[in-house]
């Protein structure tokens, strides 16, 4: 074996199924750090003083705004340069932020300390997006993808799991602590497992030129499919970002929840729906999607159709028990849409320029859909709380349910688009 060769196989050789176990378990921690604000949301306020609105902040903009605009450049560089060391970089900066996290004294504190979680969590997914395109093939990429993706059931699930008993066996302050400390004792173990793959070689100029962030924006620009899947997705997180941070306060106002169970309520919800549906939205799209690609988008609009009167039923009702069995089903179908999108999303550009592709494509969906949707729906249950008091928030959410129909319309629309935009891949010689 050659010099060469030699080095190619150390650094390409590892398995892809390695690579995604390891990828999936940054991308948990990536969850456990971003949704721990919202189990911890009512002792915080109590013992900050902070309303609704600030605590949409808190869960949504104050993380949205550098996590969704740093977004592109990092997967830029990734691209360019080594997308391992940004995500293991990545992980490092939100961890410790997140711990931070535990020292604030008030509400520009942890307003900080979010914004820096957003700084570090800006550089970790879509460059991991682009890993798996290098290690999974055309066909099988929808499932990986959404193998990955699981880490937003499991992650979100760890974290109110978690930081409740934390929160209840000790305080607030120290939930956040230890999920920090955590993810930090992770990251030279991550960075020792993935290691970039070797890019193909082409002409000189021709990689650097398609990986340039405006040489990939022009790509897009032109492509419909992109941008009605990314405000489709954008209109979807709205909703699902807000269910995920109000639901917990939902459950503790309306139906007596103390804490603990809170935990096991939300967690069980996520763990058995959430990643039941993730998983099903990679494999029907890998499945359909062969036939046609309109699959892609069909999918998700079909998902989020049926998640809306389901959603509805299981905030109405004043069961608990009830309300478990109702929200199962939607929580599953409001994570269909993962894997089909964020793979199409790799198929519209050129393969090295897909941790950028998918940078914009979070640009979009998180700038809005985490920015606005927690915000909105804190600041509407705020504005209500005149007219239905402690209910304000459950008719926060009922009204929120209507931005489901807008994200099925616009996927069912990205479905024939995707058929004549899609870059099929040229299989290595």
């Amino acid at each position: 074996m050659t010099d060469t060769a030699a080095t190619t196989k150390s650094h390409s050789e590892a398995s892809p199924r390695l690579v995604l176990a390891m990828l999936l378990i940054v991308y948990i921690f990536n969850f456990v750090d971003r949704q721990i604000l919202a189990i911890l949301a009512a002792p915080i306020q109590q013992d900050l003083g902070l309303d609704d609105a600030q605590m949409g902040l808190l869960g949504g903009l104050a993380f949205a705004i550098l996590y969704s605009t740093l977004g592109v450049p990092l997967a830029s560089l990734a691209d360019r340069t080594s997308r391992s060391w940004v995500i293991t970089g990545s992980l490092v900066c939100w961890s410790a932020f997140t711990a931070a996290c535990g020292l604030a004294q008030g509400f520009w504190h942890i307003f900080l300390a979010r914004l820096g979680v957003g700084i570090g969590e800006a550089g970790g997914v879509a460059p991991s997006y682009a890993v798996i395109g290098d290690h999974f093939p055309s066909e099988k990429r929808a499932f990986a993808l959404s193998i990955y993706s699981l880490g937003i059931p499991l992650g979100s699930a760890a974290g109110v799991l978690a930081g409740g008993y934390v929160a209840a066996r000790v305080d607030w302050r120290a939930a956040f602590f230890v999920v920090g400390l955590c993810g930090l004792l992770v990251a030279p173990v991550f960075r020792m497992v993935v290691r970039d793959k070797p890019r193909p070689k082409a002409v000189p100029g021709t990689v650097d030129d398609s990986a340039r962030l405006g040489h990939v924006a022009a790509i897009l620009a032109c492509k419909k499919a992109f941008w009605l899947l990314s405000f489709g997705a954008a209109s979807s997180s709205m909703l699902g970002y807000g269910l995920a941070f109000w639901l917990p306060s939902l459950l503790q106002r309306s139906f007596g929840l103390d804490l603990v169970e809170t935990s096991w309520f939300i967690g069980a919800v996520l763990l058995i729906g959430g990643s039941a549906g993730v998983l099903l939205g990679g494999r029907l799209a890998d499945r359909l999607g062969k036939a046609d690609r309109a699959f892609y988008g069909w999918v998700p609009a079909c998902a989020y159709i049926a998640a809306v009167p389901l959603f509805a039923a299981g905030i109405m009702t004043s069961s608990v028990p009830l309300a478990f069995a109702l929200f199962l089903v939607p929580q599953a179908l409001a994570y269909v849409w993962l894997g089909p999108v964020t793979s199409a999303i790799q198929h519209l550009v050129p393969p090295p320029a897909r941790a950028t592709a998918s940078a914009l494509f979070l640009l979009i969906n998180n700038l809005i859909g985490l920015g606005g949707g927690i915000y909105a729906l804190g600041a509407l249950s705020t504005a209500l709380t005149p007219i239905y008091g402690s209910e304000a928030l459950r008719t926060s959410m009922l009204i929120g349910l209507a931005l489901y129909l807008v994200a099925a319309l616009l996927m069912a629309l990205a479905g024939p688009h995707l058929r004549r935009e899609w870059v099929e891949e040229v299989p290595a010689a």
